[in-house]
């Protein structure tokens, strides 16, 4: 499947319904009067956010939208038919920009969540509207309004609670695959993964909580190279951040480096995440070289955080990895808690 998270559609309400001009003509009622009635209501433009869309792909095909027009109002001072509202279905984590101005119109994070993006015209006003002790008999209506018309851009931003990231082959994928039902391509040599691919990781409790792989970032990224600019918007929800580094690469500590310079440079906040530091391909290298525990040492020393040695492939230290995963994000949901209390 296709993976594209950033689309532009055109969005039509309804135009309201025309006011009708007509009189009475009834038996028996020597005066009649004016009886047009008011023109419908034109249909509004909606998306509402679904669990069964992952990607934005149906837009690239059908990107125009309208919803149905008021109908025109009726004799006997029946007001026409309002239009139907249209509902576009968009997938859960999608923004919603107005295109031309920039203007944040909506974040769409939950299930069944409904956003109005253009709003139907009014109905015009039907003849009956206008008698008065001076115009008897007005032969004028009022024409239904235009429903709003814009242009939207919508984006795709995935809802993890976990970020995984890294170099190129630093295992992320391989990492994704050994702890859910995630079966992303895997190879041995860079950008295998072209698109974030999700997996849920369940708890003993049973608990699911969503895994985010990254596409992998080089320096530069947040400029345009490689693949990582078109896919940091993706960590930007994440709470956590499980920062992957290949012991067997030439420069591990300069893999540090980069990928935390690409954070700092996107800025939004990713360089502040929390984050967990893993050394991967453990079972590629002897852990008791002393450079190995000296590169666990130096990289705890000038991150702060918590340094694992793990093997994806082998499944070698996920247990105690998951169970630093699960704590952090605990924490961090006892201190929401708390700030929610303070602030009622």
């Amino acid at each position: 499947m296709q993976f594209i998270d950033r689309v532009e559609i055109e969005v039509e309400a309804g135009k309201g319904g025309d006011g009708l001009v007509a009189f009475r003509r009834e038996k028996y009622v020597p005066a009649g009067g004016p009886s047009g009635g008011n023109g419908g209501k034109g249909g509004s433009v909606f998306l509402v956010a679904v669990e069964n869309l992952q990607t934005l792909l149906d837009f690239t095909y059908n990107h125009r939208f309208k919803a149905e027009d008021g109908q025109r109002g009726g004799p006997n001072n029946r007001t026409g038919a309002n239009g139907r509202d249209r509902f576009i279905k968009v997938p859960v984590g999608t923004v919603v920009y107005d295109a031309d101005t920039d203007e944040i119109l909506g974040d769409l994070v939950e299930v069944g969540q409904t956003l109005c993006v253009a709003k139907g015209g009014k109905g015009g006003l039907g003849n009956q509207h206008f008698l008065s002790n001076r115009n008897r008999a007005p032969e004028y209506a009022l024409p239904g309004l235009p429903g709003e018309t814009r242009r939207l851009r919508l984006e795709l931003k995935l809802l993890a609670e976990v970020g995984i990231i890294g170099l190129p082959n630093a295992g992320k994928s391989t990492l994704i695959s050994a702890l859910s039902a995630a079966r992303p391509k895997i190879a041995d040599y860079p950008f295998t993964t072209l698109v974030p691919n999700l997996g849920v990781v369940r708890k003993q409790t049973g608990d699911g909580t969503v895994f985010a792989d990254i596409p992998g970032l080089i320096a530069g990224a947040h400029l345009g190279a490689g693949l990582g600019h078109e896919f940091l918007r993706h960590i930007e929800r994440t709470k956590l951040l499980l920062h992957l580094i290949d012991v067997t690469s030439e420069q591990p500590l300069e893999a540090y480096r980069i990928i935390q310079e690409e954070l700092q440079a996107y800025g939004r906040g990713l360089a502040e995440r929390p984050q967990i530091l893993a050394l991967n391909k453990i079972d590629a290298v002897d852990t008791e070289r002393e450079d190995i525990q000296a590169l666990r040492e130096e990289l705890r020393r000038i991150s702060g955080v918590s340094v694992f040695l793990i093997s994806a492939v082998a499944r070698i230290g996920l247990d105690e990895l998951l169970r630093e995963v699960w704590r952090m994000l605990d924490e961090m949901a006892a201190c929401r808690g708390e700030t929610a209390g303070i602030s009622r």
